[in-house]
């Protein structure tokens, strides 16, 4: 059986399921495909993988990414720069997939699957072994072409809800997603910060009263300290730009070593 086959059966629902029955939660990893090349983004998040990582979010580059931090922005302007088309994402996945048994979702945003085609996006995706996508700017009720193609495929769709999300909102995200909804920790762009919001827990709570059965956060979390004290609210913890700027400075050895300390965080209960 190859390893595409497995994640086949390593759904980003039971991964994280079995994180919170064996430690304190997941771990989630954000790299962005094609940065600084695209072996070396296959490489980086393989590592992730080799060092704790329970699920891999594969970031598919785009020229105005509003959601992301200066630290992604970079990384993504010069993927897009050494020539990252979309179509490579899939060949990225594969690569990935074949090396590691960890689900791995493409977050995008939805100008560059209108482009590709919708259908013709969620088919390479299930061919390269995705699990689904994180589709940052589409709210479920603007999404149903992406609702109707992943039924049809099986993929998992994850949608944000924020502490601007209305109550109806945050319910539609619960209805909506499948995989689990990204709780969006703090209002702006994305990056590394000395303290997570406490808004998070609220976006949390407020998940939960509209019956989320798993939630993970994002947007800030960057020391093993703070995966902590995400896990004891949420069912699992985002990392993006620590590991992008560990890529950045020492490479994929570094991105190994910073995932083997920040992972540490969800063995604490």
């Amino acid at each position: 059986m190859t390893n595409t086959q497995t994640n086949a059966n390593r759904t980003v629902a039971t991964t994280i399921d079995t994180a919170n029955a064996e430690r304190a939660g997941a771990v989630i990893g954000y790299l962005p495909a094609g940065y600084p090349d695209v072996q070396t983004s296959v490489d980086a998040a393989v590592a992730l993988a080799e060092n704790g990582v329970d699920v891999i979010e594969l970031g598919l580059p785009y020229s105005d990414p509003v959601m992301d931090g200066p630290v992604i922005q970079r990384a993504a302007e010069e993927s897009l720069a050494n020539g990252f088309r979309v179509a490579q994402v899939f060949d990225a996945v594969h690569q990935i997939t074949e090396r590691a048994d960890v689900p791995v979702l493409v977050m995008t945003y939805w100008n560059p699957v209108l482009r590709y085609g919708v259908e013709r996006f969620a088919d390479d995706l299930v061919a390269a072994g995705a699990a689904g996508l994180i589709t940052p700017d589409l709210i479920p009720d603007e999404g149903a072409e992406w609702i109707r193609e992943s039924e049809r495929t099986g993929l998992d769709r994850v949608f944000l809800a924020a502490p601007s999300s209305s109550d109806a909102r945050m319910q539609q995200a619960v209805e909506s997603s499948r995989g689990f909804v990204y709780a969006v920790s703090t209002m702006g762009v994305t990056g590394a910060r000395e303290g997570v919001d406490v808004a998070a827990r609220t976006v949390v709570s407020r998940l939960r009263d509209a019956g989320v059965a798993r939630t993970c956060v994002g947007l800030g979390i960057s020391t093993a300290e703070q995966v902590g004290e995400v896990l004891e609210y949420a069912d699992g913890a985002i990392v993006g730009s620590a590991f992008v700027r560990a890529l950045a400075d020492l490479g994929v050895q570094g991105v190994a070593d910073r995932a083997a300390d920040l992972t540490t965080g969800a063995q604490r209960r």
